[in-house]
């Protein structure tokens, strides 16, 4: 039942998908990348030395992009009272549903940091450790959505409220990610890796109270 679950998101979330099916988080990923060195000049040595912590920034604002349609319309259409019904309680359904919002857009952004990466001039050294910081750090920023998506989903205006509230909470997750680029250790990397596991082992259950307290009301 969960990997049917799964499936079922996975088919709504990925680009293509009945309601996740646009490249939009991708095209601003990378259209921030693109313009970067338009606003701030085009001198090598500061798009190098800066050019890693822009496409945090990037992916911290794509991955809000995707809020408004992660819970909101299942509830509206009453999805979780089915599930509920078929035994599948609110926290196995945000489990799936966070699996499937990673997966919807984590590895797009992956390999748009190589493209975007080129246009900022970064050094391989600084890709590498750029990428893995990516990869430790995507799936909080995915926890960190969904669990703010649930919170809103009752809510009139919940979208832009949301994405206002994802900011602040994802500015360890940025300081540790993109503090990791100018460390000659690893210690950036581990501590981003260990906020991110830490929030995804959370947010299935503070979105699955969420959920049910929004179905209950």
């Amino acid at each position: 039942m969960i990997g049917t679950l799964l499936r079922r998101d996975l088919a709504t979330l990925l680009p293509g998908g009945r309601r996740g099916g646009t490249l939009l988080p991708l095209l601003f990923f990378l259209a921030v990348a693109m313009l970067y060195p338009f606003a701030a000049g085009p001198e090598p040595q500061m798009l190098a030395r800066t050019g890693g912590g822009v496409i945090w920034i990037a992916a911290l604002l794509a991955a809000i992009l995707p809020l408004e349609r992660l819970i909101a319309a299942d509830l509206e259409a009453g999805i979780f009272d089915q599930l509920s019904l078929r035994g599948i309680s609110e926290e196995w359904a945000m489990a799936s549903r966070l699996v499937a919002h990673w997966l919807a857009f984590g590895p797009l952004l992956l390999l748009a940091t190589l493209p975007a990466a080129t246009l900022l001039g970064l050094s391989g050294e600084t890709v590498r450790v750029l990428l893995l910081g990516l990869l430790a750090g995507t799936p909080g920023l995915a926890a960190i959505g969904l669990a703010i998506a649930a919170l809103t989903a009752a809510l009139r205006q919940g979208a832009a409220l949301a994405g206002l509230m994802v900011i602040p909470l994802a500015i360890p997750i940025l300081i540790f990610g993109a503090g990791a680029l100018s460390r000659p250790d690893t210690a950036g990397l581990a501590l981003t890796a260990a906020i991110s596991l830490g929030l995804c082992a959370v947010t299935p259950f503070v979105a699955g109270a969420a959920i049910r307290a929004a179905r209950e009301g």
